[in-house]
């Protein structure tokens, strides 16, 4: 049994069984990852009648994101890895989003832009192809505003940045099924399936945070001294 985590955007949790059976809980609510992240692993594992100790890996989705949000994934990852004498990999998140893209069905060749908010008006981006039905990173990831993001002919763009810049990049491709929730938000479930692929293929998976920019916060300066 697998965990999957990502804390990019939402907080969502997954338990991967085997290879056909896994399930996801996500929570939406905003900058409360540290309190919900742990009541969600704890009601899957409830779910299926396990315990932590029947972890064998966890993989965690690794950006890019904000700093506060995805640190608090890579910690609990890294703390349980630790606590439970299991590996721990991480896989960026976006990686995510374009698989379950490439699941949908997309002819081999398709290539796609994901691309997520990274607020000040700008947008993380990736680029990947589809083949042999499963997406290849291509380029990226990045940040950038959104008018500065390379494009390519026949492109499938996917991702809640689209949602927020129509204007850039077009309405939702009617090669995808917008609503699927995968196709919005990463899924730790493909997280887990894209590093056992990658692993298999003898890959190296670090859980390292893609920030791709300096935290929003930052510690204060110093004071200046007075001179009586």
């Amino acid at each position: 049994m697998h965990l999957g985590i990502d804390t990019s955007g939402e907080v969502a949790a997954s338990l991967v069984l085997d290879a056909d059976r896994a399930e996801t809980l996500s929570d939406d609510e905003p900058r409360r990852h540290a309190e919900l992240l742990t009541p969600l692993i704890t009601e899957l594992l409830a779910r299926h009648g396990r315990t932590v100790q029947d972890v064998e890996s966890v993989v965690v989705g690794t950006g890019p994101a904000p700093f506060t949000g995805l640190r608090v994934g890579l910690v609990t990852a890294r703390v349980l890895g630790l606590a439970l004498g299991v590996p721990v990999h991480g896989v960026p998140s976006l990686d995510a989003l374009a698989e379950a893209a490439a699941w949908s069905g997309l002819d081999d060749g398709t290539p796609l832009l994901v691309v997520t908010d990274a607020r000040r008006r700008e947008v993380y981006w990736a680029r990947y192809e589809v083949r042999d039905g499963v997406a290849v990173p291509t380029a990226g990831p990045e940040v950038g505003a959104p008018a500065d993001v390379p494009r390519t002919p026949d492109e499938v763009v996917l991702g809640a940045g689209r949602d927020l810049y129509p204007q850039v990049f077009g309405a939702a491709d009617p090669r995808l099924t917008p609503e699927v929730p995968m196709l919005r938000r990463p899924d730790p479930t493909l997280l887990v399936r894209i590093a056992q692929r990658r692993l298999a293929a003898g890959a190296e998976l670090p859980a390292d945070p893609l920030y791709l920019r300096r935290p929003d916060a930052v510690p204060p300066a110093a004071g200046k001294r007075v001179l009586a």
